[in-house]
C-alpha cells in the first residue's frame, strides 16, 4: 500500500454541486497523487447489495474487490459526484475500505469528482466533459 504525506479529509466540505445535488469540495489546495480520504463504510455482501441498490435506490456503494462498502450512513463521501475526466480515482486500502487519491492539483473551491466506472452511467452523462457546459 502506498504512503501518503497528509490525509486531505479535513480540507473536503459538501456543498451544493452544479454536477447533481450535493457534492464535495477542496477547502484548500490538494496536490496530485494525495489521499484525499479513505472510503469507509458498512461492509455488507453482493446479495445486500443488490438487495439495497434495488429496494432502497441506495446508490453510495463501492466495491473493493472483496467487499460492497455501503456509504450511504457517512457525512462526505456519498456526496462524490461523477465525471468522465474526474480529478480523483479509488485504489485498494485493505479489505474494509478504499482510498481516494487526487489524479491532479485540485484547487481549492473545486469540486471532488470520480469516475464511476460501470456502463450505465455514461449513456446518460450530464458532466461537463460530454456536454461541452
Amino acid at each position: 500500500m502506498k504512503k501518503f504525506k497528509n490525509d486531505w479529509e479535513e480540507f473536503v466540505v459538501v456543498k451544493n454541486s452544479k454536477i447533481h445535488g450535493k457534492g464535495i469540495f477542496a477547502a484548500a489546495n490538494i496536490p496530485e497523487e494525495e489521499l484525499v480520504m479513505v472510503i469507509k463504510g458498512e461492509l455488507i455482501t453482493g446479495k445486500e447489495c443488490e438487495k439495497r441498490e434495488e429496494e432502497d435506490n441506495n446508490v453510495y456503494i463501492f466495491w473493493n474487490g472483496r467487499y460492497y462498502i455501503d456509504t450511504v450512513n457517512t457525512k462526505k463521501i456519498k456526496y462524490i459526484n461523477h465525471d468522465c475526466e474526474p480529478n480523483c480515482y479509488v485504489d485498494d486500502r485493505d479489505k474494509e475500505s478504499l482510498n481516494l487519491i487526487s489524479l491532479r492539483e485540485i484547487k481549492k473551491g473545486e469540486e471532488i469528482t470520480m469516475d464511476y466506472g460501470y456502463e450505465e452511467i455514461y449513456d446518460n452523462c450530464t458532466c461537463q466533459t460530454c456536454t461541452g457546459s
